[in-house]
């Protein structure tokens, strides 16, 4: 994965065989990203590399994070349970999204056409970071996929390592798990997660 946040523009995250290639999301909507990057760091926010995209912060806190998807490109907020949304913009990720968090992009000129939108948006982020408030927890559990089931009910080591993970580590599986829309990539992520539930740690952690 990257590091610097200058590679993230020119080449991509890192995070798959994309990277630095024609193929990458970052190449396509190369344009539209640069826009919103502007628009970030005119808001006065702090831009760093964190799991490998773009995240911006404000006092101290993670405000929002960029991310770059073949049929879309996405701001996303923290504090989404915080969020008014008076454009009615924001868009849940998945099915199990509690609160509508993203701000879906699907041209390279949007940015440009919402920056009032977006700015206002990032300036009610900022008011809650500086206020110190934070959504409410979310501690209801999400839906298991059937092949997360199977591999549970089949393999007991794995499913006590699953079932004591703290509640957002299991529901950032889940995520990963249901965005794949074939069984059998669901199978693969499981079998490649498994070494990572066994020692306790999150799917998009090393």
């Amino acid at each position: 994965m990257i590091m610097d946040i200058e590679d993230y523009f020119a080449k991509g995250c890192g995070r798959c065989e994309r990277f630095d290639t024609s193929e990458c999301s970052t190449k396509r909507w190369g344009q539209g990203l640069s826009d919103l990057r502007q628009i970030c760091l005119a808001a006065d926010l702090m831009e760093a590399i964190k799991w490998a995209h773009p995240c911006y912060i404000y006092a101290g806190r993670n405000i929002a994070i960029v991310g770059a998807f073949r049929e879309d490109f996405r701001l996303s907020f923290f504090e989404a349970g915080l969020m008014t949304d008076p454009a009615q913009v924001l868009e849940c990720q998945g099915p199990n999204t509690k609160h509508p968090d993203m701000i879906r992009f699907t041209s390279n000129e949007q940015p440009s056409e919402m920056n009032g939108v977006v700015a206002t948006y990032l300036e009610e982020a900022k008011a809650y970071a500086e206020a110190g408030k934070r959504a409410p927890r979310d501690t209801t559990e999400p839906n298991l996929p059937d092949e997360l089931i199977k591999a549970l009910d089949s393999d007991l080591e794995l499913a006590e390592a699953f079932h004591a993970l703290t509640p957002g580590r299991r529901k950032g599986y889940v995520i990963n798990l249901t965005s794949a829309k074939r069984s059998e990539t669901r199978h693969n992520r499981i079998a490649k997660f498994r070494d990572k539930i066994i020692a306790g740690k999150g799917a998009m952690e090393r």
